[in-house]
C-alpha cells in the first residue's frame, strides 16, 4: 500500500462513463464480452446461450461476496438485475484519483480488467455508487480484507491514488481484520 500516492481528491469535471469505452470490451480476446466473463467466473453457471460457444451465461447461482448471500441469477429484463458486475474501483472514483490521467485505451482497459470486476448483488452495487473504502464497506464483513486488497491491487496497476481518508480507512481494515 505504501507505493499509493496519497493526495486530495480530483474535480469530477468532465467525468462522463463512456470516457472508459462504449459497453463491455473482450480484452482477453476470447470471442466473449467482459460481463459474461467474470459471471462465467464468478457464477456455478447452469446454463449458457445456445449458440454462443459458452459466451452468454443465461442462469447460474452466485455466492455473493458483498452481502454473503445466494443469488439465482436469470437473465432476463427484470431479472439480469440481481446480479451485477461491479468495478471494485468505481469508474467516477478512479476519474477523481488519476484515471483522467490515462489514455482512453488504458481506461478501457481498467473498465474491462478482470481484476477490477466482481459479480455481486445488484441492490449493494447500487447502494456502493461512486464510493470508496472511506465512504462504503461491503455489508460482508468476512470478505472486507479481500476487497480492499482488490482495490490497492487495482490502484497500483493504473497509478491512481487515495486520499488520506480512504488510505486511513483501508489500512484500518487490513490491520485489524486481515
Amino acid at each position: 500500500m505504501k507505493e499509493i500516492p496519497i493526495k486530495g481528491r480530483a474535480p469530477k469535471t468532465g467525468y462522463d462513463r463512456d470516457l472508459f469505452g462504449n459497453g463491455w470490451g473482450d480484452p482477453d480476446r476470447n470471442g466473449c464480452d467482459a460481463r459474461n466473463d467474470i459471471l462465467a467466473r464468478d457464477l456455478t453457471v447452469h446454463s449458457y446461450k445456445p449458440g454462443t460457444r459458452e459466451c452468454v451465461v443465461l442462469t447460474g447461482t452466485l455466492l455473493d461476496p458483498f452481502t454473503g448471500k445466494t443469488i439465482e441469477f436469470q437473465r432476463g429484463q427484470g431479472t439480469s438485475n440481481a446480479v451485477q458486475i461491479d468495478h471494485v474501483v468505481a469508474l467516477s472514483d478512479a476519474w477523481q484519483k488519476g484515471a483522467q490521467q490515462l489514455t482512453p485505451e488504458r481506461r478501457v482497459a481498467f473498465s474491462n480488467d478482470p481484476l477490477n470486476l466482481l459479480a455481486v448483488d445488484g441492490p449493494s452495487n447500487a447502494s456502493k455508487g461512486d464510493s470508496d473504502a472511506a465512504t462504503w464497506l461491503p455489508p460482508n464483513r468476512g470478505f472486507w480484507c479481500e476487497y480492499v486488497t482488490r482495490q490497492i491491487e487495482v490502484k497500483h496497476k493504473y497509478d491512481l491514488w487515495m486520499t488520506k481518508a480512504e488510505h486511513d480507512a483501508t489500512d484500518q481494515v487490513l490491520e485489524r481484520r486481515c
